[in-house]
């Protein structure tokens, strides 16, 4: 069941609008740079979400709500832009692995560095994902981010230079967890509700794998700064990040929601994956309607 709970609760919400730009469009493969130490089994929480999100499961009691369903829903984005109900032409799978664990730039990295590192994966129909360890400071991490998705032109192919899109995202378990691992932490401002059991059992993947999820939504469907986004352009309001917080129906500050709960683990989650996965992750603007939309 979907519901949905506004954006901005006031009498001058803000329009969810579409600035006319391109979105990704095509086969595109998920690369992703892991830079730092992180264990196969962490590794493979993030792989499982990345084959997830194009694997349709048989519509089961146990298999539903899944993570592809959840992304099904950006589909909507590609109707209105087209104007007309036809096929969404996106293919997302998970590409290379491109493993840095001698922290070939440091433990310190700056923007340009984040760029470097997303450089190294496929440029040409791709999302480059860097992945930073636990252990990484990044320019903006904590402060003012968990993480964040843009474009740059990459290597000239056919007589042109071609862009391509990235994302970085931190590990905030040492560094965070309160701010860029809710609600699998106590938050570092606001009410104090217990956190929740994250459904992967770390609590910093499993706050990587909401941060992924939002910025892929917002990365498909504003990846150069022109597609779908809230506000100013500068700090827009993207697809999933204009819901930040919203997990499920009866969100609410501090509040994520009445989520799916795991009967073995305790764990909560809104999601089911591969291989038995579960995941939380946030609500994406209907753009029809500009309110929050969830799974459950």
């Amino acid at each position: 069941m979907i519901s949905a709970r506004t954006l901005i609760e006031s009498d001058q919400q803000l329009k969810f609008q579409y600035h006319k730009g391109p979105l990704l469009t095509g086969k595109i493969s998920i690369n992703l740079i892991w830079y730092g130490k992180f264990k196969s089994s962490q590794r493979a929480i993030i792989t499982d979400f990345i084959t997830s999100l194009s694997t349709y499961p048989k519509l089961t009691t146990t298999s539903q709500p899944s993570v592809a369903t959840w992304w099904k829903s950006i589909e909507k984005y590609y109707h209105l832009t087209n104007n007309k109900k036809s096929s969404v032409h996106l293919a997302l799978s998970l590409g290379a692995q491109i493993l840095d664990e001698n922290y070939s730039l440091g433990k310190s990295l700056t923007t340009n560095k984040i760029l470097k590192l997303a450089s190294k994966g496929k440029q040409q129909n791709a999302i480059n994902i860097v992945l930073t360890a636990d252990d990484v400071t990044v320019d903006g991490f904590c402060m003012s981010r968990c993480g964040t998705h843009g474009s740059s032109y990459g290597a000239r192919v056919n007589g042109k230079h071609n862009k391509f899109a990235y994302i970085w995202v931190g590990n905030s378990e040492t560094q965070c967890p309160g701010q860029c691992a809710w609600p699998f932490h106590q938050p570092i401002y606001g009410p104090q509700n217990a956190p929740l059991v994250a459904p992967n059992n770390d609590v910093g993947l499993d706050g990587m794998v909401i941060n992924v999820a939002s910025l892929l939504a917002g990365t498909v469907t504003n990846p150069f700064g022109n597609g779908y986004f809230q506000g100013p352009k500068e700090a827009p309001l993207e697809a999933a990040s204009a819901c930040t917080g919203i997990y499920a129906k009866g969100a609410y500050p501090g509040y994520a929601g009445d989520l799916l709960m795991d009967k073995t683990s305790g764990a909560s989650y809104n999601a089911n994956g591969v291989n038995g996965r579960k995941y939380l992750l946030p609500a994406i603007v209907d753009p029809k309607t500009s309110v929050c939309s969830t799974l459950v």
